[in-house]
């Protein structure tokens, strides 16, 4: 998106894309992307820079207006916390689909050892213990949080080890 800036105000936003009249004069759709840096400050027009937005899985997130500050054009945004009881039922719910889904594929080795009396090998018994207490400590870790920022942390540091067959794509 790009801003045409007069007088120290922002008197037209334009869409990338898109055709637009400034002073009587058209410009094509394809303006934007063939003019050069030197032409679209001829005319005023600078990018519109956004903000980080907040999570809005954590979070309503409602975007503000282009606000000019320091000469650019600038969108940031406004953020309401989600309920805390309920963003941590989420969270909960979420850590254990994952545990869920990195388990079950392996499942039928848990089976065929039942119903053949084989071992599993023990990496395979170590690796599942260790999905099992990472969901643990993260669910008791999500559930003391004590704000959305804590949550937030909480559920981004989270690290799901690799199974013993991972081999790293290390480049």
């Amino acid at each position: 998106m790009f801003a045409i800036v007069q007088n120290n105000t922002i008197t037209q936003l334009v869409p990338e894309g898109t055709a637009f009249t400034l002073d009587e004069v058209q410009y094509p759709a394809n303006w934007c992307n063939l003019s050069t840096p030197e032409e679209k400050t001829a005319i005023g027009m600078v990018d519109v820079i956004y903000g980080q937005a907040p999570s809005d899985i954590y979070y309503w997130v409602t975007q503000n207006a282009p606000a000019l500050v320091d000469g650019q054009v600038v969108v940031t945004y406004t953020s309401t916390p989600k309920d805390l009881d309920q963003t941590k039922a989420n969270c909960k719910s979420q850590i254990n689909a994952t545990a869920y889904s990195l388990l079950l594929p392996n499942d039928w080795m848990v089976v065929k050892a039942t119903e053949t009396s084989t071992p599993i090998d023990p990496a395979w018994n170590t690796w599942r213990q260790s999905i099992r207490v990472t969901a643990a400590d993260s669910v008791t870790a999500v559930m003391a949080a004590a704000d959305m920022p804590a949550l937030e942390a909480v559920m981004g540091s989270i690290t799901w080890p690799h199974d013993p067959d991972y081999i790293s794509q290390v480049v």
